[in-house]
């Protein structure tokens, strides 16, 4: 199967939403990504519940709420009532992993776990059971427009190895960086999302990006 292309709002026009979601519709993207920052966890500020909410008013595509933010749990029932399918919090922001993704997942969402480029794979390997998606940052969280780390693509296969070994059915999902140049190599380490923001909307084709993306196409 192709990997699934999830367009990041983050580098959309806030101003003309809508227009980037019938965007993301009309190319043939399968998930739209949603980075929620809060200006302590990473160093910028982007949007809320109410964004998600609206955007779900939008659009029947998933909706893939990444968030960037510190103690998750204080506000991830905003995220799921705004009708959020896949909640995804950051390792290094949170005590009891465990019992949020408890939480999430007693309310019938997907639930993910990110790391960013300076964690290991094997800080969450005792949660690999209890999620349907493992998000790989790479680049440094926080700004959009940033290059692929290359030691982050190793941290792809790692994570891939983990899934084969305990017979796991995790998706792994990038998110920085990600091009037409470097999407066969992420696929053949294992990806199964690519998050896309400023190759997406910046494309004159935006179906050409994602079936490129895909492997459908040679860039």
């Amino acid at each position: 199967m192709s990997v699934i292309v999830a367009p990041s709002l983050l580098s959309a026009d806030f101003t003309a939403v809508g227009e980037a979601l019938q965007r993301i519709e009309s190319s043939g993207a399968e998930w739209v990504h949603l980075d929620v920052m809060d200006g302590h966890f990473v160093p910028n500020l982007t949007f809320g519940p109410k964004m998600v909410a609206d955007v779900r008013a939008r659009t029947k595509l998933p909706l893939d709420v990444h968030l960037m933010i510190s103690e998750p749990e204080r506000s991830v029932m905003q995220y799921i009532e705004a009708g959020a399918d896949y909640v995804t919090f950051h390792v290094e922001a949170v005590v009891h992993a465990h019992r949020l993704l408890q939480q999430i997942g007693a309310a019938g969402l997907g639930r993910g776990v990110a790391l960013v480029p300076s964690t290991p794979v094997s800080a969450i390997e005792h949660l690999l059971d209890e999620l349907e998606l493992v998000l790989i940052m790479t680049v440094n969280p926080g700004f959009g427009g940033q290059s692929l780390i290359p030691q982050c693509v190793e941290k792809v296969r790692q994570a891939a190895a983990m899934r084969r070994q305990r017979n796991a059915r995790f998706r792994i999902s990038v998110d920085g960086g990600v091009n037409r140049e470097n999407a066969e190599q992420l696929r053949t380490a294992g990806v199964d999302v690519m998050v896309s923001g400023s190759s997406f909307f910046k494309s004159s084709e935006p179906a050409f990006e994602v079936q490129t993306l895909q492997g459908q196409l040679i860039a």
